[in-house]
């Protein structure tokens, strides 16, 4: 059985996020998003509200589940038993990252794998980042995020 892991923050979850997820559990048996808990940033919503928007995006996908981890993402594969990593590469400055990260990882855990998938043209742009700019300001989201969450997330900036 093919089990992969689409790791992230999805803080919040983006177009580009669910195009990646989509892609991806078409090429596995078993696809696992990872919300990373990392407790040193500053997050809009908390782990267990990314678990539940990311639940609620993908409860058609049969074969996609998802789960919260804290620490190396290597371990959480290890722990869960994945041999895939799946990343998304919106441009060229992401590669030289992401390939050290895939390097390391084998390293330390021969038995995984890293697939870089590259995001589609229309979410290239689009990063969480520029999410909560744009939100912190109440500008229009429509085009970055899910219809279902936009709500949630201008909720958090008091709009």
């Amino acid at each position: 059985m093919r089990r992969a892991i689409y790791p992230g923050s999805f803080d919040p979850v983006t177009n580009g996020h669910f195009d990646m997820i989509e892609r991806s559990a078409k090429l596995v048996d078993e696809l696992i998003i990872g919300v990373l808990n990392n407790s040193s940033k500053n997050s809009l919503f908390s782990v267990g509200e990314r678990v539940s928007m990311l639940e609620e995006l993908t409860c058609h996908l049969p074969n996609v589940t998802v789960d919260s981890f804290d620490g190396l993402l290597v371990d959480f594969a290890k722990r869960i038993d994945a041999t895939i990593i799946i990343r998304g590469l919106r441009a060229v400055t992401d590669f030289e990252y992401e390939l050290q990260i895939a390097q390391t990882n084998h390293e330390v855990y021969p038995d995984i794998e890293t697939v870089f998938l590259t995001t589609r043209l229309e979410y290239a742009y689009i990063s969480s980042t520029i999410v909560k700019e744009f939100a912190s300001y109440g500008g229009d989201i429509s085009h970055f995020v899910p219809q279902q969450f936009m709500g949630h997330i201008y909720a958090k900036y008091g709009y």
